[in-house]
């Protein structure tokens, strides 16, 4: 019997990717089928469902699925989602397909699955805003007093990407014919939650943490995955290796940096590198959710979040991504409810009187003594050749980074937002 998290649902892993003979069936069948092209974001959510890591989900939402995850964080059926799963199309190809047809889902000129169409429900510009007020909406200074929707439609990607979605979206189960280039470019690094599950058993682990990353790893990343590994059994590096907005560092840069930090900065028997195939949505204290939801899928039952998780310019509060766990539904059914629990850590920075890192509870000196530590404001000191101030990342890290900067031919410019500045420490 595994000692890990069941995956959440309470179904198993719910793998709609299909191998052998049904694969190569379902592909000649595809091939005759009305072909649907779905964005980046949508692919990504296809090989999750494929590999299992949104179990239980077996396709895109339906209009009650939906609704209840942006209104109570749960499906109809009372378990526990956070963000929406959907997929659209036009109102041209929603017109040509009738309940219970099939149709092949196509990224990239790859037909990545095919789908059985339950439902189709139109997507007013209300019903978009509804759901970016509901799932993109925070306390930060640019989501209260009215500046949300001064803000968010420039400047919010995730805000952006749904208020360009499609007039209708189609629900239903998906069968999954592949994995994209994600076992081939990320040899190693691109796991299944079967996978990871494995590893955890084969080391003896019961107790994982994960540690959320979409920018390279400085100072106080490797704090609190350290922090976790002298807690629990073992700490799951999981970067996302989907796309980002521009102006963030690509996933091969990434996942090289977190290689050479692990390499000599870590025990290696007690972390694992690993990348997960999704978009970022910059959802923040729900995309935080998100992260918990589908890791325990992957075997974690420990979600760090620290300062300003999965946020953008300053939406969110510091730590509203850890006041929400305390806020979502629990119905006392584990099959239902979110069993991933967060470790929540303060703010983090190195203390150049504490001599090392520390934390807004562990340290008692000024803000001037502080190195504050950021991967936004990384980005934006690499993009703009800046001097990059002592401790805020291992020397051989910040050589590969500069290295990576250094052959860009054309920038983006990064914006600091409050929270990465410090200066609301």
């Amino acid at each position: 019997m595994s000692k890990l998290v069941a995956p959440h649902g309470g179904k198993g892993l719910v793998c709609a990717l299909l191998e052998g003979s049904e694969l190569e069936a379902e592909k000649a069948k595809a091939a005759g089928l009305k072909k649907i092209q779905v964005s980046a974001r949508a692919k990504g959510d296809l090989i999750m469902l494929g590999i299992g890591g949104f179990s239980p989900l077996d396709g895109f939402m339906t209009k009650a699925d939906w609704k209840g995850v942006c209104e109570n964080f749960q499906m109809a059926d009372g378990t526990f989602w956070p963000v929406p799963i959907t997929l659209d199309v036009t109102k041209d190809d929603a017109d040509a397909i009738n309940i219970g047809d099939e149709v092949a889902l196509e990224a990239d000129g790859e037909i990545m699955a095919t789908m059985k169409v339950t439902e189709k429900y139109e997507m007013t510009e209300a019903d978009k805003k509804w759901e970016c007020e509901k799932v993109f909406m925070g306390e930060g200074e640019e989501s209260v007093d009215g500046n949300f929707w001064k803000i968010a439609p420039d400047d919010h990607p995730g805000v952006i990407m749904v208020m360009n979605q499609k007039d209708v979206n189609i629900a239903g189960p998906v069968k999954v014919l592949s994995q994209g280039e994600y076992p081939t470019e990320y040899p190693g690094v691109y796991l299944t939650p079967a996978e990871t599950r494995a590893m955890f058993e084969e080391r003896g682990w019961s107790k994982v943490a994960a540690l959320q990353l979409r920018n390279p790893m400085h100072r106080s990343h490797e704090f609190l995955a350290k922090i976790a590994i002298e807690v629990c059994d073992g700490c799951l590096i999981h970067s996302l290796i989907g796309n980002l907005k521009a102006g963030d560092i690509p996933a091969d840069t990434r996942v090289k940096a977190i290689e050479i930090l692990i390499d000599n900065y870590f025990v290696k028997d007690n972390v694992i590198n690993a990348g997960y195939p999704l978009d970022m949505r910059y959802a923040g204290p729900r995309e935080g959710l998100l992260h918990a939801t589908f890791r325990q899928n992957y075997g974690v039952n420990n979600m760090l979040i620290g300062r300003d998780h999965a946020g953008v310019g300053d939406f969110y509060g510091l730590f509203e991504a850890q006041e929400i766990f305390d806020r979502i539904p629990k119905t006392g059914d584990d099959a239902k409810d979110l069993l991933c629990q967060p470790m929540k850590i303060d703010w983090t920075f190195y203390c150049h009187k504490c001599d090392g890192m520390a934390s807004l509870r562990t340290c008692c000196h000024d803000k001037e003594s502080r190195v504050i530590l950021s991967g936004t404001k990384l980005r934006k000191a690499l993009s703009e050749g800046a001097e990059i101030v002592d401790h805020f990342g291992r020397d051989e890290v910040l050589d590969h980074l500069k290295k990576y900067y250094a052959g860009l031919t054309e920038k983006v410019e990064v914006k600091m937002q409050g929270a990465a500045s410090g200066d609301s420490m």
